[in-house]
């Protein structure tokens, strides 16, 4: 497979609630980037490529980032979610933990 950019993952770790509809799980953020974020997969979970969950991600003591996102990627053990909308009052807490992430790609093969 040929190498692609993406926005470069900083990996962090923190509790995430994701929802869709009345379905709700817990989960634990396994990294994030610019345009999207990469969660561990719930047990029990069924959802599907395409779905659009809200994620309630809690950063410290100070900082909730809730946003939406659409579900682009499903592993065994992760799913990929990428954004599709970020409340205007979230974007620059975003940015500001993404740091020099924000602005970075890096190489990767998908597979």
């Amino acid at each position: 497979m040929p190498e692609r950019l993406r926005p470069a993952r900083m990996q962090i770790e923190t509790t995430v609630l994701m929802s869709h509809r009345s379905e709700s799980h817990p989960t634990e953020l396994v990294d994030i980037s610019a345009t999207g974020a990469m969660l561990r997969r719930p047990l029990g979970w069924s959802g599907e490529v395409g779905q659009r969950w809200v994620l309630d991600m809690i950063f410290g003591n100070n900082l909730h980032i809730h946003l939406e996102a659409v579900v682009a990627r499903i592993s065994d053990h992760d799913i990929g979610f990428s954004y599709s909308h970020i409340p205007e009052d979230k974007q620059v807490p975003l940015w500001n933990l993404l740091g020099g992430y924000a602005d970075i790609l890096e190489y990767w093969k998908e597979g």
